[in-house]
C-alpha cells in the first residue's frame, strides 16, 4: 500500500508532458463539429413537428441518429484497427456532411428520419476514431487532463452552436442544416491536412506487437462494466434527452421556444465546460470513481428539477448545473477506460463497445421519455431519467478504482 502511494504522489509530481500535436488536431476537429452539431439541436425536434406528428415521434428522429451510431459501432472499432483512425474519421466527417444537406432539403417526416439517422453511421467512426487515437496518445497519468481538453473544445462549441442555431432559424428551420454541413467540411479539412494517425510502428521496431484487447477481457475489469452503465444513463439524458425533450419543453412553456431551448441547451454546455477541465486533471489526481460519482449525483438531482422549471431563470440554473454534473462525470469515465485498455493495446472493439452503451440510452431516452411525457407529463419524464442517474452511483460504490493501473504503468511496473 505504502509503495502504491509513493507512486502516485510520483506520477502528480511528475511535470506535464507536452501533448502530441496530432491532441490538437482532434481538439480543433472537434470544436468544428461540436459548433455545427449545436447549430441544428434546438430545432430538430421543432422540424420534425413541422410535419404534424407527436412528441415522441419527434424524438424518435433524434434516436434514429443514435441508432444508427449503435448498430454500425462494431464496424467502426473493426474498421479504425483495419484502416487507420485518420482516413476513418475523414470518411465519417463527410457521411455526415451528405446526411445533413439530405436532412435540411427533406420533404416529409420520413425523409427527415431516414437522412438524419443515416448521419449516424458517419458520426460512429469520426467518434471511435477519436477515442481510439486519445487513448493511444495519452500518457497514463495524463488522460484525465486530455479528456477534459478534448471536451472543453467540444463544449465551447456546443455553448455558442445552439444559440446561433436558434437565431438561424428565425431566417428557416432548414438553415441550421446547411451551416452544419459547412463546419463538418472545415473539420475534415483540419484533419486530411493536419492529422497524421497518431502513433505508429517504426519500420525498424521489432518489438512483437501486443493483440487487441478483447471486450471480454475488458469486462473482467469492475471498472469497466460500472463505465457501461454510467454512459448508458449519460447517453439516455444528456444526447437524448437533453437533445429531444428538453427544446419541446422550452417550446410548451415558454414563448419564443426555439431561442428559449437554444438558451438552455447552451447553458448546459456552460456548465459543463465550466469544470470539465478541472474535473479531469482530479480524476489524475484524485481517482475516476470519486468524480464520477460526484457527477452522476449532480446530475440526477437537477435532472429531476429540470421538471419543475417554470421559468426560463430557473431552467438556465438548472441546465447550467445539470452541465456541471456532466462536466464532473465524463472525462473521468471516459478516462477509466483508456485505463483498462493502456498505451499499448489496440482497443478499438472497447471503445465500440462503451459508445454503443451511450448510444443504447441516447436511443431509448428520447422514446421512452416521450411517451412518459405525452401522458404523463414533463415533470415524471424528467424524473425517470434522473432516477436513472442516482442508480448508475452504485456500480460506481463497488467497482475497483481503475486509476491504480494507470499508477502501475506510470511507475513503471
Amino acid at each position: 500500500m505504502r509503495g502504491t502511494t509513493q507512486d502516485r504522489h510520483a506520477a502528480r509530481s511528475a511535470p506535464r508532458t507536452r501533448l502530441p500535436a496530432d491532441i490538437w488536431v482532434l481538439v480543433v476537429a472537434a470544436f468544428a463539429v461540436a459548433i455545427g452539431y449545436g447549430l441544428v439541436a434546438p430545432v430538430l425536434p421543432q422540424f420534425a413537428r413541422d410535419f404534424d406528428v407527436s412528441v415522441a415521434a419527434a424524438s424518435v428522429v433524434v434516436s434514429a441518429f443514435a441508432f444508427f451510431r449503435l448498430v454500425f459501432a462494431p464496424a467502426g472499432g473493426f474498421l479504425v484497427d483495419r484502416m487507420g483512425e485518420r482516413w476513418v474519421y475523414m470518411t465519417g466527417l463527410l457521411i455526415v456532411v451528405v446526411s445533413t444537406l439530405a436532412t435540411g432539403l427533406a420533404q416529409s417526416y420520413w425523409q427527415l428520419l431516414v437522412f438524419r439517422g443515416l448521419g449516424g453511421l458517419g458520426s460512429t467512426m469520426f467518434t471511435i476514431s477519436a477515442m481510439a487515437l486519445l487513448t493511444r496518445l495519452s500518457p497514463p497519468g495524463e488522460r484525465g487532463r486530455i479528456a477534459g481538453l478534448y471536451a472543453t473544445a467540444f463544449l465551447i462549441g456546443n455553448i455558442g452552436g445552439p444559440v446561433l442555431g436558434g437565431l438561424l432559424a428565425e431566417f428557416g428551420m432548414r438553415v441550421p442544416f446547411f451551416v452544419y454541413a459547412g463546419t463538418l467540411l472545415v473539420a475534415t479539412g483540419v484533419v486530411a491536412v493536419f492529422l497524421r494517425g497518431g502513433r505508429r510502428r517504426s519500420p525498424d521496431d521489432d518489438t512483437p506487437e501486443q493483440e487487441p484487447l478483447l471486450v471480454g477481457e475488458a469486462l473482467r475489469h469492475s471498472g469497466y462494466r460500472a463505465a457501461l452503465i454510467s454512459s448508458f444513463v449519460n447517453g439516455w439524458t444528456s444526447f437524448g434527452v437533453r437533445v429531444a425533450i428538453i427544446p419541446l419543453f422550452a417550446a410548451a412553456n415558454f414563448d419564443a421556444g426555439a431561442g428559449i431551448a437554444g438558451t438552455a441547451l447552451a447553458s448546459f454546455a456552460v456548465g459543463t465546460a465550466s469544470v470539465v477541465s478541472v474535473a479531469g486533471r482530479l480524476s489524475d489526481r484524485f481517482g475516476r470513481r470519486p468524480m464520477v460519482i460526484i457527477g452522476l449525483v449532480v446530475s440526477g438531482v437537477t435532472t429531476i428539477a429540470l421538471g419543475w422549471c417554470d421559468t426560463v431563470p430557473l431552467l438556465v440554473a438548472a441546465s447550467v448545473v445539470a452541465g456541471m454534473g456532466a462536466g464532473i462525470l465524463n472525462p473521468a469515465q471516459q478516462a477509466a477506460v483508456a485505463d483498462v485498455i493502456g498505451a499499448d493495446r489496440a482497443g478499438g472493439k472497447v471503445l465500440a463497445t462503451f459508445q454503443m452503451a451511450s448510444d443504447s440510452g441516447a436511443i431509448l431516452g428520447p422514446v421512452v421519455v416521450g411517451l412518459v411525457v405525452d401522458r404523463l407529463g414533463y415533470a415524471t419524464g424528467f424524473a425517470v431519467s434522473g432516477v436513472l442517474l442516482l442508480a448508475a452511483v452504485v456500480p460506481w460504490v463497488v467497482a475497483r478504482e481503475p486509476r491504480q493501473a494507470a499508477d502501475r504503468v506510470t511507475a513503471g511496473e
